[in-house]
């Protein structure tokens, strides 16, 4: 799979209203012309909005991004000229031909990819704060959420054990 690793995210313009199409539209020449290593995913950013009306709850999905699908694909003529020339795409977002791919900060904030994180702790641990405003406050590990890369920790202030919320980045084991 190192050929995946080159592959990068890219912001395609589509028609709006046409973005899942578009997205059908990639993935069936996709499957057709055997290009499942080139051009690995097709997304459509989405949110769940909860709407009331006549005193009803409802789930709505709602596009976060009107009129535009990312593609995470190896750039290559070839792949370029498919999505390039896919009914409902007016082309990438970039100056004139060269499509420009999204940051690593861009991917993560958006969600597109997860980073897998190791932690060296445990529940129990003594950990230091190294920034923040509780840096250099020592304490003790209650919690550790992986998905929110986050551990909830008891740090003694004013005499008294505090539980406060920290990211992984903002503290290191003892």
């Amino acid at each position: 799979m190192a050929e995946t690793d080159q592959a990068r995210w890219y912001v395609v313009h589509t028609y709006s209203g046409h973005e899942n199409k578009v997205k059908a539209n990639i993935e069936k020449i996709v499957e057709n012309r055997g290009m499942e290593d080139v051009i690995i995913e097709v997304v459509v950013p989405t949110e769940t909005v909860v709407e009331i009306k006549n005193g009803k709850r409802k789930d709505k999905s709602k596009k976060i991004f009107p009129g535009y699908a990312l593609v995470k694909m190896i750039m290559t003529d070839e792949s370029w000229y498919v999505v390039r020339n896919t009914r409902g795409v007016t082309g990438f977002v970039g100056p004139g031909s060269k499509p420009i791919p999204l940051t690593e900060e861009e991917v993560l904030t958006m969600g597109l990819e997860k980073r897998s994180v190791e932690v060296d702790f445990e529940i129990g641990d003594s950990i230091t704060v190294t920034s923040g405003p509780f840096e250099s406050f020592i304490g003790t590990v209650e919690e550790i959420h992986l998905e929110r890369q986050s551990i909830k920790a008891l740090i003694s202030m004013f005499g008294r054990e505090t539980p406060v919320e920290l990211g992984f980045d903002q503290i290191q084991k003892d």
